[in-house]
């Protein structure tokens, strides 16, 4: 079923499964998969069939294997559990899952038969500290195939990597690189490179890729995929269709393994110079023991970067610093000589994201229930306790000066809610205030809500104990339950 009105007499459509939710094509698409779909094998297609791929004994990762059909499911479903949106088609998760039975046979002998062609990418972009970061949602389909292709090929190539790479992979995490960065400063390393890769996802060069997937992989039909993944058009916000000629675009399930990939170069020349070193995707903290090893370091490494694997360092961001200086996943490594310790710390970054969110979620003209304003703070506040509990006793104050501000703005919301001065004065003798000193700090003078909100009858009538009773979060109890310290005190 054709529009010769819109697209030239010889492109493909979508199967008629997908008919509602037409995806769109463009001029120059042959009988193949396009947009994630595919078509019936005719044409250049059927001849392509008949070819035989020699695979030889790499790393064992054979497209057959990708395209089974129980790989394929259990792929959308780890693309389904993600809840992503959808991509330039229009389709939704639930959309593609309605003729998912139908789908997947059709898909798997399109992988085999080199008739799969992705679909293009949609761009989006999120605030980051600075300025934006650029997503490309590829369509569910699409998706999918990567998915698949991640869960056949990580298995095999995620041991080849690096033991100091810890983003994007199994049993590895923030807190491991953070556990390891620590253990190089109390080690002596007490001076950091910090080496900032500047738009690292979206400069990664496609030949440099391709060539390292082929020392991994000789079944040369999972290289033209990724390629062709790599080569696909992005959809900016404006509807300006961009072709890609380099770059893994962020947002695709394959996306952190191909910069793992292509980044594994570095850990290489890392380990052969014997630096004690971290990395977490494109954020890489090299430790040494002075200074000026450091900047020795900063000018080979950058030259390395720039010239042999052709990305760029961005000069601005980085540094040779000490750890206490620099932010690394959220957190700084300070260096305490008296105790002889490195302990663990927010970083000034990560301080000023709390607070800016805490504002957010705590806004002094809330119109709805004290209660669902807590079950808000608290979704954040235990999510955000799961990644920083990891900081040290001597964030502790820190954890309390925030737990004490949220309380403040609590109070500052629950008086704009009573509104009137007299009906304050009410509440608050409801709450076991002296009517006398309820009367004297709410009426005495002109004061701001802000200001009202920190005076001592309100922080009586309002206590810490009535936000506990209703179930706020402490940040500093949720900390002590994961570390309890005797010696420190709770109050």
């Amino acid at each position: 079923m054709g529009r010769e009105g819109r697209y030239g007499k010889g492109e493909v459509m979508q199967l008629e499964l997908f008919s509602q939710t037409a995806v769109k094509t463009y001029e120059g698409a042959g009988p193949e998969m396009v947009g994630g779909v595919p078509p019936t094998a005719t044409g250049a297609g059927a001849k392509r069939e008949d070819r035989k791929q020699q695979v030889l004994p790499a790393l064992g990762i054979e497209m057959e294997e990708i395209a089974n059909v129980t790989n394929l499911r259990k792929a959308f479903e780890e693309v389904a559990k993600n809840k992503g949106a959808p991509g330039p088609d229009g389709q939704s998760i639930d959309e593609v899952r309605k003729h998912l039975d139908r789908l997947l046979p059709q898909l798997s002998e399109a992988l085999l038969e080199d008739q799969y062609r992705p679909g293009e990418v949609r761009r989006v972009w999120i605030p980051k500290p600075g300025g934006h970061r650029g997503l490309g949602i590829p369509n569910v389909v699409d998706r999918l195939v990567q998915q698949a292709v991640l869960r056949v090929m990580q298995p095999y190539i995620d041991p080849t990597f690096d033991r100091s790479s810890h983003g994007f992979r199994p049993g590895k995490s923030c807190h491991t690189a953070i556990a390891e960065a620590r253990g190089y400063v109390e080690g002596g390393h007490r001076w950091v490179v910090d080496i900032d890769l500047e738009k690292f996802f979206d400069r990664v060069n496609h030949q440099r890729l391709q060539a390292a997937l082929e020392r991994m992989i000789n079944d040369r039909r999972i290289i033209v995929l990724i390629k062709r993944m790599l080569k696909t058009s992005t959809v900016m916000p404006d509807g300006v269709v961009v072709r890609n000629v380099e770059g893994t675009p962020q947002g695709g399930p394959l996306s952190p393994l191909l910069s793992n990939i292509v980044l594994s170069e570095l850990d290489a020349e890392l380990r052969r110079r014997g630096h004690k070193f971290v990395r977490y995707a494109d954020d890489c903290n090299i430790y040494v023991r002075s200074e000026q090893a450091g900047l020795r370091v900063m000018e080979s490494i950058s030259r390395f970067i720039e010239k042999r694997m052709r990305l760029k360092v961005n000069v601005a961001k980085s540094a040779v610093a000490l750890p206490q200086e620099r932010h690394f996943l959220g957190f700084r490594l300070e260096v305490d000589l008296e105790a002889g310790l490195v302990n663990t710390r927010l970083s000034k970054r990560s301080k000023e994201r709390i607070d800016a969110k805490l504002k957010e979620l705590t806004p002094r003209n809330w119109g709805n229930k004290l209660a669902f304003c807590i079950e808000r703070l608290n979704n954040y506040l235990e999510g955000w306790m799961g990644f920083f509990h990891i900081c040290t006793e001597v964030e502790l104050k820190t954890f309390a000066r925030l737990d004490a501000h949220i309380r403040r703005r609590l109070r500052a919301t629950i008086l704009k809610q009573w509104k009137c001065k007299r009906t304050i004065v009410k509440k608050l003798i409801r709450l076991g205030a002296s009517p006398a000193a309820a009367r004297r700090a709410i009426f005495q003078g002109k004061r701001s809500l802000w200001k009202l909100s920190h005076t001592p009858v309100v922080d009586r009538a309002l206590s810490n104990a009535y936000f506990a009773g209703r179930g706020l979060t402490s940040l500093k109890t949720s900390w002590l339950k994961r570390h309890p310290v005797p010696s420190v005190q709770l109050a």
